[in-house]
């Protein structure tokens, strides 16, 4: 299995060498020459098996560089009881919303609270065995930008790591309190956190911009150290992604919800296209999904898209409770259009060239047709957003976080638009207490909102009874340890620094 870029197809690496690089050297993102296909025997086997089990599977299909043993001791190490507090690391929750079923899969129950846990928790085994592999002794520095909960998930996965030191940079005022206090809090000797002036799509973008940078790069190099990345363009983020729609799709038959062989509908609340895109690449596999639900909040570029064929990010940009999903550029969706323009590494690159000279491009026909038949997109806005979770908690007492209502709520749009009413898997991104003011002011808008994080996350359990993750509980009386705000244009600079490298 050999991977090449979305934008120069004659850049060919080994599943090792993508993980370790995080992104090609043209900026392109790497993509899996081709995908394996699971007939009825593959699947039938998987069904029999636990969500270890189905995860060695597919990842020794893709990572076919790395021995049954690195991969068995990757999984192993990732998904632990202790970690995820079940065998099951992804449990799906069924409840009722207007007498119908939801199938609500949990992907927040790791150390972080969220759904970014699935793959960070593991890509660090992955990464430090392909370090191995390719750039021996050498030092990986992790640049990361989040909008909220891939930062804490990274800096806990790669906290200590050896060989690895860690650079998250957030949205000064786009993340949550506790999605802050999470970051600025964090432990380990290889970590730093800086809050930028701007917001997700500046992070992403001068993170990128620092990648490609032939000086910056060559300083890293001449102290024996490598920039990687731990977002969804490393593909070692993505693939650990598809092991959960594989794995609720065997859960459901498995339960009797659906029958083996039947499609289910895959509904996901989308920021950077890369969990959605997962269930895609599932798909490519043999998992039988009929629609691909992208579910957006009011910065709704990928309804637009998905509509329209046009990616237009010069819109207003809006801050919203909903914060990990508050993103215009999404970096994954070049990964889709590479896939549905046969492969056309300069139909690609001409598209993402477009999108950062112009900050627009439209697909072509075909790609357009394609698009249309296997997804559907729309979104709601915050007050839509905190009636969903106040309906949902109301009807069956299921309390869950703004981005899954963006889910719930889009889903409900598509039902009553399409009257399809096939078997869907609703992912769930994070624990409701990760957005905590938010969520009490949705089940109860009457009540006195406390003046600080844990006094809300208090308050939230005793109305709702739901019970409040170890993880952020334990965050009460930690101090904050990063203080640190920079200007977009000095992101450089603030890395060189923080390594110590003149």
């Amino acid at each position: 299995m050999l991977y090449n870029s979305t934008q120069n197809a004659a850049e060919v690496v080994s599943s090792a060498q993508a993980i370790s690089q995080g992104i090609s050297k043209d900026g392109g993102l790497f993509v899996p020459q081709q995908s394996p296909v699971y007939n009825e025997d593959t699947f039938k086997s998987l069904l029999k098996s636990d969500y270890k089990g189905r995860a060695k599977k597919i990842f020794a299909d893709f990572l076919t560089d790395f021995t049954a043993e690195e991969i068995s001791d990757c999984v192993e190490k990732a998904y632990t009881k202790e970690k995820f507090g079940s065998e099951n690391p992804a449990p799906i929750k069924t409840c009722k919303l207007d007498g119908a079923e939801l199938n609500i899969l949990e992907l927040w129950h790791g150390p972080t609270c969220a759904f970014k846990d699935m793959a960070l928790q593991i890509l660090p085994h992955l990464l430090t065995k392909s370090l191995k592999k390719t750039y021996d002794g050498k030092t990986a520095v992790i640049l990361v930008a989040t909008s909220g909960d891939t930062g804490k998930a990274a800096l806990e996965g790669f906290k200590d790591v050896d060989n690895t030191k860690i650079i998250v940079f957030y949205p000064v005022d786009g993340v949550s309190p506790m999605q802050k206090h999470q970051m600025n809090t964090q432990e380990g000797n290889n970590v730093k956190v800086c809050a930028i002036k701007g917001n997700f799509d500046d992070a992403q973008t001068g993170v990128k911009k620092i990648f490609t940078t032939s000086d910056v790069v060559e300083k890293l190099a001449d102290n024996n150290m490598l920039f990687s990345s731990a977002n969804s363009i490393n593909w070692g983020r993505l693939l650990p992604q598809i092991v959960y729609y594989i794995s609720a799709y065997c859960d459901m038959v498995n339960a009797g919800k659906i029958s083996f062989g039947d499609k289910i509908n895959v509904v996901v609340p989308t920021g950077n296209f890369g969990n959605i895109l997962a269930a895609y690449y599932a798909n490519q596999m043999g998992l039988p999904i009929k629609k691909f639900i992208c579910a957006s909040n009011s910065n709704n570029v990928l309804t637009d898209f998905i509509k329209t064929g046009v990616y237009d990010k010069n819109r207003h940009f809006y801050t919203t409770i909903s914060p990990s999903m508050d993103i215009l550029v999404s970096s994954n969706l070049e990964r889709l259009l590479y896939k549905l323009s046969g492969d056309s590494d300069t139909a690609t690159k001409e598209w993402m060239t477009q999108l950062k000279t112009e900050g627009r491009y439209e697909v072509s026909e075909s790609v357009k047709s394609v698009i249309n038949e296997k997804l559907y997109g729309g979104f709601c806005d915050d007050e839509q957003t905190k009636l969903t979770i106040k309906k949902l908690f109301d009807e069956d007492n299921y309390l869950c976080d703004t981005h899954t209502a963006v889910a719930v709520n889009v889903y409900e749009q598509y039902v009553k638009e399409t009257g399809d009413n096939t078997p869907s898997v609703i992912a769930s991104t994070a624990s409701p207490y990760k957005f905590s003011r938010a969520v009490l002011q949705a089940v109860n808008p009457d009540a006195e909102l406390p003046q600080t994080e844990f006094d809300t996350v208090d308050k939230l359990f005793e109305i709702s009874g739901a019970e409040v993750p170890a993880p952020l509980a334990g965050l009460k009386n930690k101090t904050a340890r990063f203080s640190d705000v920079t200007e977009v244009d000095n992101m450089k600079n603030y890395v060189l620094g923080a390594l110590e490298i003149k």
